[in-house]
């Protein structure tokens, strides 16, 4: 059985999870703590559970979702992986850190790429992999169907959809990718996003004034 554990870290209120079942393996999904105590608190997390995180996933490469993954790929060793689209995005958070004023930031490069054929492997447990741009031009979201989840980063949000004001954004593309990947699925799938509180993909359909 797998085990969700969120983190809301930095300025912009980013959360991040991290994932284990009963063999203490672990994947962190999204390295948003940027300030020393922030990354404390996750190291402290992981040490205290006695997990050992096999991967760094990111459904997507803005800013606050990857505030610190540099530290998380040095502190535990593991391989950070991304659609191949982010790649511009995650080359420019350093420019972008420093037109918002934003300090602490350590550059980091992904490892490896991951895409909607591929599925993800820790300890006895699988997410499938779903392709869904818009608010990212590379965004994935990660669904497992036995407990009936999604980590969706900033696709679907409790009551309202991910911005679509950046470069590189598609409020169509976005639309369509939740009408095609979320509300495909059941409406008791439980969705964990990247800021706020986690919802339904019931909930979101029957009340969500933007679908």
């Amino acid at each position: 059985m797998i085990n969700i554990h969120s983190f809301t870290f930095s300025p912009i209120a980013e959360n991040t999870y991290v994932l284990w079942d009963e063999t203490h393996e672990a994947v962190i999904i999204d390295a948003g703590c940027l300030a020393q105590y922030e990354k404390e608190e996750l190291a402290d997390f992981i040490a205290d559970n006695r997990l050992v995180v096999k991967q760094l996933l990111q459904t997507h490469c803005h800013l606050d979702h990857v505030f610190g993954a540099a530290y998380v790929k040095r502190k535990f060793g593991v391989k950070m992986l991304i659609h191949k689209n982010e790649i511009p995005i995650l080359a420019d958070v350093e420019n972008r850190c420093r037109m918002w004023g934003i300090r602490g930031y350590e550059p980091v490069e992904a490892d490896d790429f991951i895409d909607e054929n591929d599925k993800i492997f820790f300890g006895n447990s699988e997410l499938e992999i779903r392709f869904v741009p818009g608010h990212a031009p590379g965004h994935l979201a990660f669904v497992n169907h036995a407990q009936k989840f999604v980590i969706g980063g900033d696709v679907l949000f409790r009551g309202s959809v991910g911005r679509t004001d950046f470069p590189f954004c598609s409020h169509e593309a976005l639309i369509h990718s939740i009408e095609t990947q979320f509300l495909t699925l059941d409406d008791n799938y439980k969705v964990y996003s990247g800021h706020g509180d986690p919802t339904t993909i019931g909930y979101e359909r029957k009340t969500n004034p933007f679908l």
